[in-house]
């Protein structure tokens, strides 16, 4: 197969599966030098991908859809691309592509429309692996001639992510001398939650003389956590629906640590390399093993004995405030 030049890569969900979607990029700008990047994804995803040095044009999912099928198949062909990665498979993403005669198109062999719109099919389960998911998406690439499992060192060290420097606004929220902690408690129901109770037992134990603990969300999580968690110090910050995702992922770049569970922010925080405390259940298949987070200062938590087969959100809850802290002050 002649080697690409233009590559897109489709991941159209959210922010941490992104994130974990990144190395796959930063792969191929390795060993492909030269090779231009696209990346279809959520169009509120793309402050993220605006970070990673590897993606050259992010392309809105919504975008497409607002256009109509026609157009968005005379929009992928104009991009000229060689190849097409469905890392995250659609089917309307998959009919576009190969109506716009893109040559070399990857999807997995576990969806039946990629029999129909791929002719490159890679043949793996995610469900039944024992990989990692950035792992995983590294599979997708050995049609290309890229067929090997990379370490989870090797991998976050590809993203190529850099957080935009803080604006005022986030520039606010910080103070000289001080070790910020971001607390992002809630996850819009895409992770099992620690429980605003458990985060209100860390604050208390956060000393208001050495750390400023700042907590994020969306407006919606907020109006859930401010009546348990907002006020509850001098040294707590109610960050809550105030700031964009760029804003965002500037705080994250500029604090010290972050506690969440398998959420967007939880990635972001390894990428941008402070201490990323994960808070897990070791049940499949949302294990650490699968999408824990990936950096040179990310932690898993997973509350000891933890039976896989039992109850995940009893596992979550067995994690102590005195694990995260002991993981925060190590």
């Amino acid at each position: 197969m002649r080697r690409p030049e233009h590559i897109i890569i489709s991941r159209t969900d959210s922010i941490g599966d992104v994130m974990l979607t990144l190395p796959m990029a930063g792969l191929i700008k390795e060993r492909m030098p030269g090779t231009r990047i696209t990346f279809i994804g959520r169009r509120y995803t793309l402050p993220v991908l605006a970070c990673s040095a590897h993606i050259d044009q992010a392309i809105a999912l919504e975008e497409l859809h607002d256009v109509g099928d026609h157009a968005a198949v005379i929009r992928l062909r104009r991009l000229g691309a060689d190849a097409i990665l469905h890392v995250f498979p659609r089917r309307d993403v998959a009919a576009w592509a190969k109506h716009a005669d893109i040559p070399v198109r990857i999807g997995t062999s576990h969806r039946w429309w990629h029999w129909l719109t791929c002719n490159e099919r890679v043949s793996f389960s995610r469900k039944r692996s024992d990989l990692h998911e950035a792992q995983l998406n590294i599979k997708l690439l050995a049609p290309l001639g890229l067929d090997e499992t990379l370490s989870l060192q090797r991998l976050a060290s590809l993203g190529g992510f850099t957080p935009p420097p803080a604006d005022e606004i986030v520039g606010a929220l910080l103070r000289p001398g001080f070790r910020h902690v971001i607390l992002h408690p809630l996850s819009q129901g895409s992770a099992v939650e620690w429980g605003l109770e458990r985060f209100n037992s860390l604050i208390a134990m956060l000393d208001p003389a050495r750390y400023r603990v700042i907590i994020t969300g969306t407006a919606a999580e907020a109006e859930r956590y401010r009546p348990l968690l907002a006020g509850t110090g001098p040294h707590v910050i109610d960050a809550g629906g105030k700031l964009r995702l760029d804003q965002l992922i500037a705080l994250i770049g500029a604090c010290d640590a972050l506690v969440a569970a398998s959420t967007g922010p939880l990635h972001i925080a390894a990428a941008c390399g402070i201490r990323a405390i994960g808070l897990y259940s070791p049940k499949r298949p949302i294990h650490p093993g699968r999408w824990g987070p990936i950096g040179a200062d990310a932690y898993a938590l997973v509350a000891p004995d933890a039976d896989p087969a039992g109850d995940a959100l009893a596992h979550i809850g067995a994690i102590t405030a005195g694990m995260v802290m002991q993981a925060l002050e190590q």
